[in-house]
């Protein structure tokens, strides 16, 4: 039973140290020199080539190095018998909550705009801001969403949330599937996108649902660029409907030197670096489901295939 690692735009070295240093019976090989596909049992992916689990007839276990799976369910060649698992990580799950709020108060200390006043070499205090009486609504609330929202509850903000089913949360009013989207959106002065990837939310951030949101909101975008339709949310700020925007998701990574968010004076933008994977941390992880696979025993944090999470 063979483990390998299949991450071009990874480097292996870490996630090969990281794992043998708690299990050095597993047997690592790294993509593309892993050796007789035939021999591979469980695979640790991340931006694959597509099609290339063809490759592996054996392959039984695909394992995400990340949260998100949306890219590796796309790919047609995953065998029927394959389970696919994700990571769940304490310290994605924290980065992802400090990015958050490190986005929103940015934007309700007014930052970007005595930004502005500095270049302009202006003194010019502006209104307070009561925190307290702003509404910031978390779109999506898996295991991350929730962790953000009660971040934000205790950062003493007015929070709001929606998801496909519906959900109770301490002093966090959730909205529920669509018919109640709308009045989730009217109520987010702040927007924060954390939902996953699937073909029910793809472009699910467009003119329709973003003029839905109070005249001046901000858009918070972590989950994925192919939620956002970008020359919706352009003409919205253009048009001053929206206040502004921190993206950390494109459509296309890296963002093209040519493409107007990286000039616009109302975007933040900042790498995909919202919540990174450590190797050491989640390498427990991944053995313990390697350990569970080879016993027979269930695996963590396996995905839906059909539901996309």
């Amino acid at each position: 039973m063979v483990l390998s690692l299949i991450c071009p735009t990874k480097d292996p070295i870490p996630w090969v140290a990281a794992i043998q240093a708690i299990a050095p019976d597993i047997e690592l090989r790294v993509w593309p020199d892993d050796g007789a596909k035939d021999d591979i049992t469980f695979a640790l992916v991340w931006a694959q080539p597509q099609g290339i689990f063809a490759q592996y007839p054996h392959v039984q276990v695909i394992a995400s190095m990340g949260a998100g799976v949306d890219n590796l369910l796309q790919d047609t060649s995953i065998p029927e018998q394959a389970a696919v698992v994700r990571m769940v990580d304490p310290r994605l799950v924290s980065q992802m909550g400090d990015y958050v709020l490190a986005a929103v108060f940015n934007h309700g200390r007014q930052f970007p705009r005595y930004g502005h006043q500095q270049r302009q070499r202006q003194w010019q205090p502006l209104p307070p801001t009561h925190l307290g009486q702003i509404t910031v609504g978390v779109m999506g609330l898996g295991q991350i969403g929730q962790s953000v929202a009660q971040r934000l509850v205790q950062a003493g903000f007015q929070v709001v949330g929606w998801s496909r089913r519906a959900k109770s949360m301490a002093q966090v009013q959730v909205f529920a599937g669509q018919p109640q989207l709308p009045d989730f959106l009217s109520a987010s002065e702040i927007l924060v996108c954390l939902l996953p990837l699937t073909a029910e939310t793809e472009n699910i951030l467009n003119a329709e649902t973003l003029t839905q949101l109070p005249l001046g909101a901000y858009v918070i975008n972590v989950a994925r660029g192919q939620h956002l339709v970008e020359a919706d949310l352009l003409a919205l700020l253009d048009s001053n409907h929206l206040a502004g925007a921190c993206l950390d998701v494109m459509r296309q990574e890296p963002l093209p030197q040519e493409h107007p968010f990286w000039s616009h004076p109302k975007i933040l933008i900042t790498p995909h670096i919202a919540s990174l994977t450590d190797p050491v941390s989640v390498a427990p992880q991944i053995v313990e489901n390697y350990r569970r696979y080879t016993a027979g025993r269930p695996l963590l944090n396996q995905v839906d295939r059909r539901q996309g999470y």
